[in-house]
């Protein structure tokens, strides 16, 4: 008599399996959505985050014990980690974690420029420090990631370098002159980078979050937010997206993230991605 059939088991492939990727801004938020979702996907992760104040900003700022918990939870989907505090306007400090990195794995495969900051602040309150010090970290900042792992991606033969702007580098932010300037430069070097990196397999491409729960809406940012919104009321409802959640997840940002990490992805380059809820169209 024939058994009748167990339980069918679903095989999940995964997609990055063997391959190294590289977080910046990795300690917590998007940045360690995006490096537990890589290492699920089979990746090493290399990491990088200042895990500690920065000038300014009025949310809570990341710590050390943020970076060794992302350090876990990499470890909990089986995969080793390499993390490390450091500031992503030290080129120095990427060029010889990038180099570690290969020393150790062999290899360099993605990279996901993540760190980042926000200050909300009209136009008149902005300050040549708030100005320069977004520029500093968010476009400057990306631009040394690139630089110092790019060589490495291209001895590897191929792989996938993501920017993180913003629904406010394909539109703009209100009351946010410096941070909108910044991520329309993320989105203007995704190509540029993408253009000349073509010649070497590697894609370069940018995802666009709108307003996303993560700790970067801690401390004061509501309020600060609110406060800047009194200047001209006008302005404050764009953004609204279309879905009924005012705001994505860390995840779900990942979730764009692992896809242009992927093969899945293998002849997309220069394309902008925005996981935003329809909030560039409001």
């Amino acid at each position: 008599m024939a058994l009748a059939p167990g339980p069918r088991r679903l095989i999940r492939l995964q997609r990055l399996d063997g391959r190294v990727a590289l977080v910046t801004g990795v300690a917590r938020g998007q940045g360690r959505a995006h490096a537990v979702r890589l290492a699920r996907e089979g990746a090493h992760i290399v990491g990088i985050d200042i895990a500690g104040p920065i000038d300014g900003i009025p949310y809570d700022h990341a710590t050390l014990d943020d970076l060794a918990e992302t350090e876990r939870l990499v470890a909990a989907e089986g995969r080793e980690s390499m993390l490390v505090q450091g500031d992503v306007r030290d080129l120095d400090a990427l060029t010889t974690l990038a180099s570690d990195a290969v020393e150790r794995w062999g290899r360099l495969d993605v990279v996901v420029a993540n760190a980042g900051i926000c200050i909300p602040a009209t136009w008149d309150e902005s300050t040549p420090k708030i100005f320069q010090d977004t520029l500093d970290i968010n476009v400057t900042g990306t631009w040394n990631t690139v630089m110092a792992t790019a060589p490495h991606v291209i001895a590897t033969g191929r792989g996938s370098i993501i920017l993180i702007s913003s629904y406010a580098g394909k539109k703009m932010q209100p009351f946010m002159v410096h941070y909108t300037t910044s991520k329309h430069a993320v989105t203007g070097m995704t190509r540029a980078f993408a253009a000349e990196l073509g010649a070497h397999n590697i894609r370069v491409n940018s995802v666009h979050p709108g307003a996303v729960d993560s700790p970067m809406g801690s401390g004061q940012m509501q309020s600060r937010i609110e406060s800047t919104m009194q200047a001209n009321p006008r302005l404050a409802p764009m953004g609204t997206p279309f879905l009924n959640e005012y705001a994505a997840s860390s995840e779900q940002i990942a979730d764009a993230v692992a896809f242009l990490a992927s093969d899945d992805s293998s002849f997309i380059t220069a394309e902008h991605l925005s996981v935003d809820g329809g909030a560039q169209y409001f």
